[in-house]
């Protein structure tokens, strides 16, 4: 079989996985040569945040509890100039992508490393990508400053997570398999993480569904989210991040849950185009058609599945198609206003996803 080109180039960190592995950050800490770091985490999620910042003792510099999704502008500025007062020479982000994301900021800002704890599967950590939103609009880059120097894996944080959530952000990592599998900088090792990393996750939402306290379960979808993570972080993204990033951005719907709803449909837009994608994704599930078996996956699982229910009114599909086309991402199928406004009136009506829109 004759190989494409391709290059591949492995992100320079260190991860520690498994079940009471956050008792090790002080010596992660320790280690990174750091001596006061800045806990970051969302209001939701500071009582983990101060158990992790009296864990740390004297590495601490104190709780800053005030991450919001889409990383708003000004959350960052703040959250830069306290890092600043309280002399942090790095952050520990705690939670999710927003959490995650604001511990990006700044390091962007300001050059301070970042230790990730992740308590959802949004896989932010696994990537230099980072993102911030300013007057309705969602600015993205990537910056290997962003990315994480360390990540601590451990499945008992993620216990807590409500199952609802943890639904919606296990779709949001398939998302970053799913579409490093007809990224046009793909590669092998990249699109056998992908294929692995969507056959895992698929597989341990039902058991965390079923079983949220498991902590095989939740381990099993940690193992997943960590996989595709690497996958969005190793290639660029296409039509469906994009149509998650206007959506966000302009309308400020819910990340993980805006990403389970558009997954279907973007993934049906692109299937005649992307042959290879589509192979992989069929043999992970088990399934001849990957959009449906997503679609069916999230009936079963009670996730939402239209945008209406997210707070989009019909009348916004026309400006988030014309948001999307002024400046699109590389993608499979050609990227039209027609193709994009179909797609989002099917998402926005939880129709399901039917391919040559």
């Amino acid at each position: 079989m004759f190989l494409r080109s391709f290059s591949y180039d492995a992100a320079p960190m260190r991860v520690r996985f498994g079940a009471g592995t956050v008792a090790e950050l002080p010596e992660e800490v320790t280690r990174l040569g750091l001596r006061r770091v800045l806990v970051v985490c969302s209001p939701e999620q500071e009582q983990t945040g101060q158990v992790i910042s009296r864990a740390l003792g004297t590495h601490s510099a104190g709780v800053l509890a005030e991450a919001r999704m889409h990383v708003p502008i000004e959350v960052a500025h703040r959250a830069g100039k306290r890092a600043v007062e309280l002399d942090a020479d790095g952050c520990v982000a705690v939670g999710g992508g927003s959490a995650i994301g604001l511990g990006k900021a700044v390091a962007l800002e300001h050059g301070l490393p970042v230790v990730a704890v992740p308590t959802t599967y949004a896989g932010s950590e696994m990537t230099p990508v980072w993102g911030i939103t300013e007057n309705g609009r969602k600015r993205t880059g990537r910056d290997r400053r962003v990315l994480p120097a360390s990540v601590l894996y451990d499945p008992e944080l993620t216990v807590g997570l409500p199952v609802g959530m943890s639904m919606t952000s296990g779709f949001n990592a398939i998302a970053h398999a799913v579409e490093a599998l007809y990224a046009t900088d793909r590669s092998p090792i990249i699109s056998l993480m992908a294929q692995e990393g969507a056959r895992a996750m698929a597989e341990a939402l039902p058991a965390v569904a079923a079983r949220s306290g498991d902590l095989d379960a939740r381990a099993a979808a940690l193992y997943g989210s960590w996989l595709c993570g690497v996958c969005l972080g190793a290639t660029t993204m296409s039509l469906h991040h994009k149509l998650c990033h206007v959506l966000g951005g302009v309308l400020d719907l819910p990340h993980a849950a805006t990403h389970t709803v558009v997954l279907p449909h973007a993934l049906a837009y692109n299937q005649d185009a992307a042959p290879d994608a589509i192979e992989a994704l069929s043999r992970a599930w088990n399934a001849p058609d990957p959009a449906r078996r997503l679609w069916d996956l999230s009936g079963r699982l009670g996730t939402p599945r239209s945008l209406g229910e997210l707070g989009m009114a019909e009348s916004d599909v026309g400006r988030i198609a014309e948001e999307v086309l002024r400046d699109p991402y590389v993608n499979p199928a050609p990227v039209t206003y027609e193709g994009v406004a179909e797609l989002l009136r099917a998402a926005w009506s939880g129709e399901p996803p039917a391919p040559d829109r």
